[in-house]
């Protein structure tokens, strides 16, 4: 992936926050057959390896599995916010007119070779724990023990545990930061008028890259 000096995301704890909040990773591979995607909701163990380790499962059904080589490597790739920016919203256009439209997003590259886990001890503590990080947001979380054990293993049956090691962590976080103080505080204005939670969340991303490079002359 490439990334600017101007969004570098090199703070790996707001790289695990992204990745922890949007948990459904792009995950892509390569195969007998070439390269092969799916999407895949993961535990991020922060614990584990020296940048975390991801924890997810696949249908049984599903082929990937089986093609996947002992040094198959792999990345999985998060999306967290992301809003086209207009340049109608940037005091620019009626200044000197020379802007043009982009694209704000932040994104995370985990890095890392997969790994076929059939265990059923191993299966089980997974669903637990990507169950239980998911179910937290609720008022009444539901846990996987809800469930008859016998309907739990049956379903089981039916899924193959992937775990990655990452080895490399990679983020990005476009958010304004290199066009005019006067243009970002526009996006920021434009993005709140949006009224939905991806343009509300990028905008705080904005404000937040603002308020880090301190007073603006």
């Amino acid at each position: 992936m490439y990334v600017s000096k101007h969004h570098q995301l090199n703070d790996r704890d707001a790289v695990f926050a992204l990745m922890e909040t949007h948990p459904l990773g792009a995950w892509v591979c390569q195969s007998k057959e070439g390269l092969v995607a799916n999407h895949v909701p993961f535990f991020l163990d922060r614990t584990r390896g020296p940048h975390g380790t991801l924890m997810g499962h696949v249908a049984r059904a599903n082929s990937v599995w089986r093609q996947l080589a002992s040094d198959t490597p792999s990345v999985v790739m998060f999306q967290g916010a992301q809003s086209y920016i207009t340049p109608g919203w940037y005091p620019g256009k009626a200044e000197h007119g020379k802007v043009v439209p982009t694209w704000n997003y932040v994104v995370a590259h985990a890095h890392g070779t997969a790994q076929v886990i059939e265990d059923p001890h191993w299966m089980l503590g997974m669903l637990n724990r990507l169950t239980d990080a998911q179910e937290s947001r609720q008022t009444c979380p539901w846990r996987v023990g809800d469930a008859p054990p016998d309907f739990i293993d049956k379903l089981m049956r039916g899924i193959v545990g992937i775990e990655i090691s990452i080895d490399r962590l990679d983020g990005k976080l476009k958010a304004s930061q290199d066009e005019d103080v006067q243009d970002r505080h526009g996006t920021v204005r434009g993005l709140q008028s949006n009224h939905n939670g991806a343009s509300r969340e990028m905008a705080e991303l904005v404000l937040n890259t603002l308020a880090s490079e301190g007073p603006q002359s």
